[in-house]
């Protein structure tokens, strides 16, 4: 008798957590057209975000290739700029060895 009670306290306390189950459950409206939507809406958002991901790396990877051309130019410009300038320096030796001749054969 005692296990038949206890049997039936425990079905009742089951019945009542699934009472209050079931309206917890029913006050989310779980609309299949809703959840639906709201999946494609993320399914595009998505697409788009790969689409701006791609463009974006197809950009970082044009301007990396554009920094190395300009790094490349800028070392070929410093070595013209360097050899230039040696170039001054030889000729301002040369014209000051010159001016030293010119002036020993003046006196």
């Amino acid at each position: 008798m005692k296990n038949l009670e206890k049997k039936e306290t425990n079905l009742n306390q089951l019945i009542e957590k699934l009472g209050k189950l079931n309206t917890s459950y029913s006050q989310y409206n779980f609309d299949n057209k809703s959840v639906k939507r709201e999946r494609d809406l993320i399914e595009l958002e998505k697409v788009e975000l790969e689409k701006k991901n791609q463009e974006i790396l197809r950009e970082h990877k044009y301007l990396t290739e554009r920094v190395k051309r300009l790094e490349i130019e800028l070392k070929s410009k410093k070595e013209l700029e360097k050899k230039f300038n040696q170039d001054i320096n030889d000729l301002n030796q040369e014209t000051q060895s010159l001016v030293e001749e010119i002036e020993k054969w003046q006196m």
